[in-house]
């Protein structure tokens, strides 16, 4: 075989029209496939990403609060539950005051809805009142409601500002609108309430006082049937006193 006919051999001919479709299918498809890869996004995380990383902060410090107490409870031990930094957690929170001003407005949050729900409803006030003694005591004797209330009485010398912030977000907004109530009945005439807001305050003593004090562990706990006896003697007495002769030393 001469060299010529061997170059000859060796050198690439013209592809066949299939063969041009072909390698020119293949070529498009490694591009398409190139152009279909999504890239890795960095940069700040996604609107829903935040809320989650919130949300899981928020139950750690709220199990960790509610556990071990205000004192106890660090911002490096919030962090190792959580699974973030540090740094990760000042970017979202002052110090630990400002995390359990967000534990405690989270949980009056889910507490008030139902709360206020019962309000809203076009019922006498003799009906009202029962249902809404009803719904405090549905969360005031809740596990998570009754470990704030150990956790506030325990610090509460160290940390004053703790039960402040909870009169605030919760306490004191359940009396204006209990006293909104009873201030509307006033004027239309169906009870004599001198000071309505002391009226609500006293209300809600009424209801709570032993209920709480038992579940606390100051005595026997008190059934379903024993609540609602409670509840319902509780109402028809403080109706009974709103409804007297308005005096100087009435509610």
């Amino acid at each position: 075989m001469t060299p010529e006919l061997l170059a000859s051999l060796l050198r690439p001919g013209p592809l066949s029209s299939s063969r041009r479709r072909s390698a020119a299918g293949r070529g498009r498809g490694r591009s398409n496939a190139m152009l279909t890869v999504e890239p890795r996004r960095g940069g700040r995380p996604s609107r829903l990403a935040t809320i989650q990383l919130q949300e899981t902060i928020l139950d750690v410090a709220t199990e960790l609060f509610l556990t071990h107490g205000y004192g106890a409870t660090s911002i490096e031990a919030v962090a190792a539950g959580a699974r973030i930094s540090k740094r990760t957690f000042y970017h979202r929170f002052d110090d630990k005051a400002d995390l359990f001003e967000a534990v405690v407005r989270r949980l009056i949050d889910r507490w008030l809805p139902p709360f206020e729900a019962q309000l809203a409803e076009p019922v006498a006030i003799d009906a009202l009142l029962l249902r809404t003694a009803n719904q405090i005591l549905a969360v005031a004797l809740s596990p998570p409601a009754l470990a704030l209330h150990r956790v506030l009485v325990a610090e509460a010398q160290r940390f004053p500002q703790l039960i402040q912030l909870v009169n605030e977000a919760g306490a004191g907004k359940g009396v204006d609108r209990i006293a909104a109530l009873l201030e509307r009945e006033s004027k239309a005439g169906s009870l004599a309430i001198a000071d309505s807001r002391f009226a609500a305050e006293q209300f809600l003593n009424m209801v709570l006082s032993v209920p709480q004090k038992r579940a606390l562990g100051f005595g026997e706990i008190m059934s379903p049937d024993e609540l609602a006896r409670w509840t319902s003697r509780t109402v028809a007495l403080f109706l009974d006193g709103c409804r007297g002769k308005t005096s100087p030393t009435a509610l």
